[in-house]
């Protein structure tokens, strides 16, 4: 075992997720590195201070830079605002330390575009951030698929739904500000690349985005949102598959609806993230009157679950989804080797994304190699 020695840029909720998630990775996994949490950084030092002493860390400061360029701080993971990711990870990968960058990486395509031009110039470990689709549930369907338990794939529905600004009285917050920070640019990434993981590469899209409540309340009168609510695209896979997504902010009821239909030439696959421990696998063989969905509890043989639990059914959940993203960010800084996803993978979401923007302004089905 070696110690190393891990910065994290973000006090918040993804700063508290990766902070607890290394401080339990090795004894989850009984990781060859085992994290020695360094330093935190926020905004403010008394706050700085203040989650240092909640989450473990050695020290704490509010300016970024100190954290990246510390050599005490071995790798860094950026787990604050969009509008810090290039600037941070661009600065760790000209000092040769790896970065987990939470997503969306940047706040556009073009800062996505040189994160990754620096990270493979550096030749320096990187990872993007996707935590959903490590469920042992979504990773036991890659295995399916990948298998050819399901046959060819002919049909992919997936929706990422939540319902946190369902009510239009909920009063405004930076998430209805700047368009990095709309549905679009928090919710769809996941799904996006819970898509492009399950049924390959998307080729062409026609989208339609919408902000449904234009305003909310703020302090001092209404507030105008600047990005959107919800949003949905047919798209094309490469395999020659069609596909159907759906984002939204405004879901009522949903909480978690991070879920996904896979149809095959030989059955068919059902999840939903709010029952996470549950894959569907419907098997296309089945006798006359004996067919049908059926329902498999995630357990030890799964991908990434034994080392959680030793009884099936007993789950896992959201924290967990980060200590398994803690442990593939070690095991690739360990080997030196790329672990999916990597900033490029990263990449392919942000110009599917950005597809969807160019088809919805200009009202017609666009190719993902336009952008």
């Amino acid at each position: 075992m070696r110690p190393i020695g891990i910065g994290i840029i973000g006090g918040g909720y993804m700063g508290k997720a990766h902070s607890v998630a290394m401080q339990a990775v090795g004894a989850v996994f009984d990781t060859h590195l085992r994290p020695r949490c360094e330093m935190i950084c926020t905004t403010t030092e008394a706050g700085a201070a203040q989650k240092a002493r909640q989450l473990g860390f050695e020290r704490s400061t509010a300016d970024w830079r100190e954290l990246v360029g510390d050599p005490a701080v071995e790798a860094v993971i950026i787990a604050s605002p969009q509008d810090t990711h290039r600037e941070t990870a661009l600065a760790a990968f000209a000092l040769g330390k790896p970065v987990f960058c939470e997503k969306p990486m940047g706040l556009g395509i073009d800062d996505t575009r040189a994160m990754v031009a620096a990270a493979e110039e550096s030749g320096v470990v990187n990872m993007c951030g996707f935590n959903y689709i490590r469920t042992p549930a979504s990773q036991l369907a890659r295995q399916m698929i990948a298998a050819g338990e399901i046959g060819d794939i002919t049909y992919f529905r997936g929706e990422h739904t939540e319902d946190f600004f369902a009510n239009p009285e909920t009063p405004a917050t930076w998430r209805v500000l700047g368009q990095a920070n709309g549905t679009m640019g928090d919710l769809a990434p996941h799904m996006i690349n819970g898509a492009l993981a399950l049924a390959g590469p998307i080729t062409s899209l026609v989208a339609d985005i919408q902000t449904v409540h234009e305003t909310r309340p703020g302090d001092d009168g209404p507030v105008a949102v600047t990005n959107d609510d919800h949003a949905h695209f047919l798209c094309r896979f490469e395999n020659g598959a069609m596909g159907t997504l759906y984002f939204s902010r405004v879901a009522s009821g949903r909480k978690m609806g991070y879920a996904y239909d896979i149809y095959g030439t030989k059955g068919g696959l059902r999840f939903d993230q709010e029952d996470q421990n549950a894959l569907w696998f419907y098997k296309g063989d089945a006798a006359p009157g004996r067919d049908g969905f059926t329902k498999i509890l995630t357990g030890p043989e799964h991908p990434d679950y034994e080392p959680f639990c030793l009884g099936p059914g007993h789950g896992t959940g959201y924290q967990d989804q980060i200590i398994i993203e803690a442990k593939d960010f070690l095991k690739a800084i360990e080997t030196g080797e790329a672990v999916w996803p990597t900033f490029r993978d990263g990449l392919v979401v942000s110009e599917v994304v950005e597809t969807a923007w160019l088809s919805h302004r200009e009202r017609r089905w666009a190719s993902v190699d336009e952008v």
